[in-house]
């Protein structure tokens, strides 16, 4: 007997079918798809018991005559792919010609279809059997139900969920198709109840308003830049807003939604030093690159994609994202957010500034820091060193890297020697002083470590510590980048610890407490890569060593302090993703006070 048969066609269409086919939500994925292959700007979903009695999508797409109907329920017909060549950088979502076979071959499949003067086509098919070919009146556009899934295969059927489940799936399927497809029309229904309409949208922005509320899509940060053939656009969480709501991650490459683990890895790292460890923001980001460069034809339900080369592409993710967090727009705002938020320049290199002494680099080109003149009543312009303040009305002049020239300050006050607060045309900004001289110690020693360059102060007497086991450990395994920060120490006999200089970052820095502190903070610290313990040293230096809140600054610190800030990368936040600026509109106040 031989050992070696062909299959039968039933058993090789349900073998398919186990490819695409693997619950309610495959089907409405695979007909949806059909239809936005077809041209549809208006589709309806209806389905019963969570999918699993009955599936219906019907679109307005082109429709097909008698004959194509015929045929497409036949495996491997397309009207997407003629040669091998037509793979390459195929835009189209149903190329395979494999969904309809597929889900007839599971399932009862009834397809009603008519194009724009021909006459309407039903074909019904059962188990994989043409069962009848018959006329029907319709207008242009295609029908597809799908009833009783699984009914001829009972080991696929018994692995079916709940119907609450199963419709939770469909769901998910419709909400990234409805975010991907923002041009088409979607009407849901369910066990006969109209659940959902969604009308054509604007953006992105409008469609997350109508999936699923105002204040998220207004809550979101926009993402939009170009690295060469590359463009990331979308929309992230506010850092201040991470963990307080549910997260939602959409990723769509040339406008197929895929699940990459890359990109949302690169994403998530544009936030480090934003948000804590272990919270993960909200992500919704289209990429869009030539199709040469990317393979999507290697997933049978085409949910992943090959990159030709994968660095780049995610590295103009984390670019895009990181850029976006250092707009004004990236701030906390209550009231109306500006409709525009302009980046602020994206510097390669940290911002070093002597802070709280004399503003030694200026500021960016950033709505929040540059919305004043010297001309506006009580501003006042800090040179950049060596440099002299313009004239009155006078541009000046950045280059590419970043600031030059200077930074204009407007009129500064102190609220409970904690907030930092001044006025401007669209309402008041409050920054609070502790973060946002974290930030900028944060920057200041994050370039020092990689630099190695960190200016000390000996001091006339050494400190001696007695540190308990932990921190005498923690002491050990920092002690290399605790130098780069400035402190030179070593160890004097037991768990003592000799300090012969500190840093010297402001002159209200206490040294013997802010080593003592993050030595403490630093204690069981199992952090294994280098970048994470370097970024995790700055950010606890920075947080024991900067300003407190109730120390009172006087004007000149105020004024030094907006400077620094204004030269960081992301001003808007401190390193636990805590708000640095908050901003409070006009419209906002006047409707507190009823004025609106």
């Amino acid at each position: 007997m031989a050992l070696i048969a062909v299959l039968p066609s039933t058993v090789a269409d349900q073998i398919a079918a186990g490819e695409v086919v693997e619950r309610p939500a495959s089907v409405v994925k695979e007909l949806v798809e059909n239809a936005l292959d077809a041209g549809a700007t208006s589709i309806d979903v209806a389905a019963q018991d969570g999918g699993r009695v009955l599936v219906r999508i019907s679109d307005d797409g082109c429709g097909m005559a008698r004959d194509d109907a015929v045929l497409a329920i036949e495996r491997h017909a397309t009207s997407k792919i003629r040669t091998a060549a037509d793979l390459v950088g195929v835009a189209s979502f149903g190329f395979r010609g494999e969904a309809l076979p597929a889900i007839g071959s599971v399932a009862r499949l009834e397809l009603d279809t008519a194009t724009e003067n021909g006459a309407g086509t039903r074909v019904r098919v059962e188990g994989g059997t043409l069962a009848t070919v018959s006329d029907v009146a319709r207008r242009r556009g295609t029908t597809v139900s799908v009833s009783d899934l699984f009914f001829n295969v009972p080991a696929r059927l018994k692995f079916l969920r709940g119907a609450r489940s199963e419709w939770r799936a469909v769901m998910d399927v419709l909400t990234t198709m409805a975010l991907t497809r923002r041009d088409v029309r979607f009407a849901i229904a369910h066990d006969g109840k109209l659940l959902l309409t969604l009308p054509p949208a604007a953006g992105l922005r409008d469609r997350v308003a109508a999936l699923w509320s105002v204040s998220l899509a207004d809550g979101l940060v926009g993402v939009d830049d170009v690295s060469g053939p590359i463009r990331v656009h979308g929309l992230v969480e506010r850092p201040a807003d991470v963990g307080t709501t549910t997260r939602r991650v959409f990723v769509a490459v040339n406008g197929r939604v895929v699940r990459d683990t890359g990109i949302i890895r690169a994403a998530e790292a544009a936030y480090r030093s934003t948000i804590p460890a272990g919270v993960r923001p909200t992500l919704l980001l289209e990429v869009e690159l030539p199709g040469g460069d990317v393979d999507v034809n290697v997933h049978p339900a085409k949910a992943e994609v090959r990159f030709r080369d994968r660095w780049p592409v995610e590295r103009a993710v984390e670019r895009a994202v990181r850029r976006a967090l250092g707009t004004e727009d990236a701030a906390v705002w209550f009231g109306a957010a500006p409709s525009a938020a302009t980046a602020l320049p994206y510097l390669p290199r940290v911002v070093d500034v002597e802070v709280l002494r004399a503003p030694t680099y200026g500021a960016g080109d950033a709505p929040l820091f540059r919305s004043f003149s010297p001309s506006d009543a009580g501003a006042e312009a800090i040179a950049a060193p060596h440099e002299a303040v313009p004239p009155s009305g006078q541009s000046v002049e950045r280059d590419a890297d970043g600031p030059a020239g200077n930074t204009v300050v407007p009129p500064l006050f102190q609220l409970r020697r904690t907030f930092l607060a001044f006025e401007r045309d669209d309402g008041l900004v409050l920054i609070d002083q502790h973060s946002a001289h974290e930030r900028v110690l944060y920057e200041r020693f994050i370039g020092t470590m990689e630099r190695g360059d960190a200016p000390s102060q000996r001091l006339l007497f050494p400190l001696t510590l007695h540190l308990s086991p932990a921190e005498a450990d923690a002491f050990e395994a920092n002690r290399d980048l605790l130098t780069r920060l400035g402190f030179e120490a070593e160890a004097f006999g037991g768990t003592s610890v000799l300090v012969q200089a500190t840093p010297n970052p402001h002159p209200r820095f206490d040294a013997e407490r802010c080593l003592r502190d993050s030595l403490q903070a630093l204690t069981g610290d199992r952090v294994a890569s280098a970048h994470a313990r370097h970024e995790r040293l700055a950010a606890t230096v920075a947080c024991k060593a900067a300003i407190k809140a109730g120390d009172a600054l006087a004007p000149g610190e105020m004024r030094a302090l907006y400077v620094a800030l204004a030269g960081t990368t992301l001003p808007a936040h401190d390193v636990h993703g805590r708000a640095t600026i908050v901003h409070l509109s006009w419209d906002e106040l006047e409707r507190r006070f009823g004025r609106r």
